[in-house]
């Protein structure tokens, strides 16, 4: 079984409370873990305007999560995404080299680095 690196970003409906944003993204996490996928990196972006009208909707709850796991897993973890009203929108992507090295350098704040070192100069 060879694991492959991907990254699935989700959008849920601003009606939501927080704990029931926070329990959705949960659901979907533990789903991961209990088909055998490991989380790299989760990150909650919190309410933000969306570029286009969802369902009539301006806002959303952004949600990442980074996992290694079987490419067999993908298919029926976004059968989960579309049977979940609350899920708006998501898109899961494979992650290749570059994009690995990108998210460990956002991951670890050094694209925040660079712009203050630059502003001070």
């Amino acid at each position: 079984m060879s694991l492959k690196q991907y990254e699935t970003v989700f959008i849920l409906t601003p009606v939501l409370s927080d704990q029931q944003m926070k329990d959705t993204a949960l659901k979907f996490k533990q789903y991961l873990l209990d088909q055998g996928a490991k989380i790299v990196n989760e990150e909650s972006w919190g309410l933000k305007k969306l570029a286009y009208t969802i369902d009539h909707k301006n806002t959303g709850f952004y949600h990442l999560l980074q996992f290694e796991a079987d490419p067999q897993l993908i298919k029926t973890f976004e059968v989960e995404f579309r049977r979940d009203e609350r899920v708006m929108r998501f898109l899961t992507v494979s992650l290749d080299k570059y994009a690995l090295a990108y998210s460990k350098k956002r991951k670890n704040g050094e694209f925040k680095k660079s712009v203050k070192e630059e502003a001070s100069v």
